[in-house]
């Protein structure tokens, strides 16, 4: 039995409007204009609809159920195996590329995820060698699909922040960019559902402060970036404060996101490295 769109979008008034919308789409596989003229929809359709408006009902991220995220100039594969990349990530992206002098040689994402930091950089510098890092092997299976699927060619590895780099690029990285972990334990309660039940709890929680991998990244950046390197990190928008002190050595500023909260860390490297 056929029905139309709009009687499917009735369906749901206790979804958003737009994400009810996207939901259809998906199932219909079917461009934004489709819908205009409230076309009929077949039983099949309209099956995979409700399943995906259910899977939605029970928390999971619509961007998880969609599959995928627009991220800058890219579309990124988007699922459990990582953090969905947000528009504050784009942000932090887009800080970056501008406080870069011209083209950077090296460029290290720690904490890549989803890799979407990465690509989106070697898409900008696609002359630059971009590394890529993180803990979770998951994650960076996705993040070499994601690279794949984009064609863009990023060094992704397995490791605990700067023990997966190659030794050789101690004082030769120009951009350290990351989405570290930067939750407190005691505030996984307090997440949105579909946060903390979807997304990979590890990528989320630094540890009992929230700003332990801030610490560290910005504990030994100083001898990994070249004199003068850029090192751009999101935070809490609670964490402005303890960051100052932390990346202190980077003559560091904050800079908030497009809702007004404390969400960057950005600095330079001194341009005489230190001497041991």
């Amino acid at each position: 039995m056929r029905v139309t769109a709009a009687e499917l979008l009735a369906e749901v008034p206790d979804l958003a409007e737009h994400e009810a919308r996207r939901l259809l789409l998906l199932a219909a596989d079917e461009a934004a204009a489709w819908l205009i003229g409230n076309p009929e929809v077949d039983s099949a359709t309209a099956r995979r609809f409700r399943g995906f408006v259910n899977r939605r009902r029970s928390g999971e991220p619509l961007q998880y159920i969609e599959g995928s995220v627009v991220f800058g100039p890219m579309e990124i594969r988007a699922d459990e195996r990582a953090l969905i990349p947000r528009p504050e990530t784009e942000r932090l992206w887009e800080l970056a590329l501008a406080e870069v002098p011209g083209a950077p040689a090296v460029v290290v994402d720690l904490c890549t995820g989803s890799g979407n930091l990465a690509l989106a950089c070697k898409h900008s510098f696609p002359d630059a060698m971009v590394y890529a890092i993180d803990v979770s092997p998951a994650a960076i299976e996705l993040a070499k699909a994601n690279g794949t699927q984009l064609g863009l060619e990023v060094d992704f590895r397995i490791g605990d922040l700067f023990d997966a780099l190659p030794r050789r690029l101690r004082g030769a990285v120009d951009l350290l960019i990351s989405n570290p972990p930067y939750v407190a334990e005691a505030e996984i309660d307090t997440l949105p559902r579909e946060i903390r039940e979807y997304e990979p709890l590890q990528a989320l929680v630094a540890g009992a402060g929230g700003t332990e991998v801030l610490a560290r990244i910005a504990a030994d950046g100083v001898e990994w970036l070249s004199p003068g390197g850029v090192i751009a990190c999101e935070i809490g928008e609670t964490q402005a404060g303890c960051c100052l002190e932390l990346f202190a050595a980077y003559d560091p500023r904050i800079e908030r996101d497009l809702a007004g909260r404390a969400r960057y860390v950005l600095g330079r490297a001194p341009q005489r490295r230190r001497v041991h």
